[in-house]
């Protein structure tokens, strides 16, 4: 049973502002146009980003859900977003994850500095959706109870896959089942490492994340000393169609950021994993990982055997890599 006694004090961000470039391909085939693949509608007849915003809107007011974007995909996130245009922080350009999530929480911790915040991004795919649902409201409630920790979601893997970050988990938290310290973080290890955490049981790190929003900007203080500086003396900018900008001058001086390498692994300690139950969980990152994730779960969307189509067989692409190296 859900306790809804903290609502109030809920944020939701959605990460959207990233590329998609190696899911291009595919995103071209389905839409006809270069759009990222968070505005392209893989499966269920939603977009990615729809997709996103059903889950956080489950768990938080959808006026207190943000959307972090990217100004170059504005003509495919206005129309995407056109009822909440108050509800959007559009940066100058992708510079990756640590940007896009401390412009986010400064603007959340400027309007609420007790809030709670979950992170989703906007490219998952969940062969049942009730499964992160439950996960996500426990995160909250271990956010309330370990109110100086982050709780990242984690996933029982299926294989040694090397494209993930994997997380050790530790010793038990509160007595729950599936809720541990996190003993160590690995961010895309190299394949035999990988097998080594497959055959530990380690977890497959989602990337959803939820903590204090005070927490959350420790963690990141703690791990990027002197990172808040620029983003103070640049706040986003709110304009005369409501929505935020951050500015230019700000990512002028900033550096591309990854939130996983950067603050995740460095500051494991601080991190706990919530283990979700068993499900089918992809991050469709790339067009096979998409292709596979969705049939394994007997979905065939109308895409599918047009890309199965154009794909040579494995020989062939064995030959054409072979002939790449040579």
């Amino acid at each position: 049973m859900r306790n809804f006694g903290d609502r109030r004090r809920r944020w939701g961000i959605v990460l959207a502002g990233g590329d998609g470039v190696r899911l291009k391909p595919l995103t071209e085939l389905i839409s006809g146009d270069d759009r990222p693949k968070q505005f392209c509608t893989l499966y269920g007849g939603k977009s990615l980003l729809e997709h996103a915003r059903a889950r956080a809107e489950r768990m938080v007011s959808p006026g207190k859900v943000l959307f972090s974007l990217t100004r170059s995909h504005q003509p495919f996130y206005s129309s995407a977003l056109a009822d909440c245009p108050a509800q959007r922080i559009v940066q100058p350009r992708n510079r990756g994850t640590v940007p896009a999530i401390i412009s986010s929480l400064m603007q959340i911790a400027r309007t609420d500095p007790a809030a709670s915040v979950v992170f989703y991004p906007s490219d998952h795919y969940y062969s049942d959706e009730r499964v992160i649902d439950n996960a996500v409201e426990e995160a909250f409630s271990l956010a309330r109870w370990e109110p100086d920790s982050v709780v990242v979601v984690g996933a029982r893997p299926h294989g040694p896959e090397v494209d993930y970050g994997w997380i050790e988990a530790g010793p038990p938290v509160l007595g729950r089942a599936d809720s541990f310290r996190i003993h160590a973080f690995h961010e895309k290890p190299p394949a035999g490492f990988a097998r080594l955490l497959f055959e530990r049981g380690s977890l497959w790190n989602t990337f959803v994340m939820v903590g204090r929003v005070l927490a959350l900007l420790e963690t990141v203080c703690s791990a990027m000393p002197g990172v808040l500086s620029a983003f103070q003396q640049f706040p986003a900018c709110r304009t005369s169609g409501e929505e935020l900008l951050v500015p230019d001058a700000l990512y002028s001086r900033i550096p591309y950021g990854d939130f996983s390498r950067q603050v995740l692994s460095v500051e494991a300690r601080r991190l706990i994993v919530q283990r979700l139950e068993a499900v089918t969980w992809s991050d469709l990152g790339d067009c096979d990982r998409a292709l596979d994730a969705l049939a394994g779960c007997g979905l065939e969307p109308d895409w599918a055997p047009v890309w199965r189509s154009r794909k040579p067989p494995v020989s062939e692409q064995h030959v054409a890599a072979a002939a790449a190296l040579a």
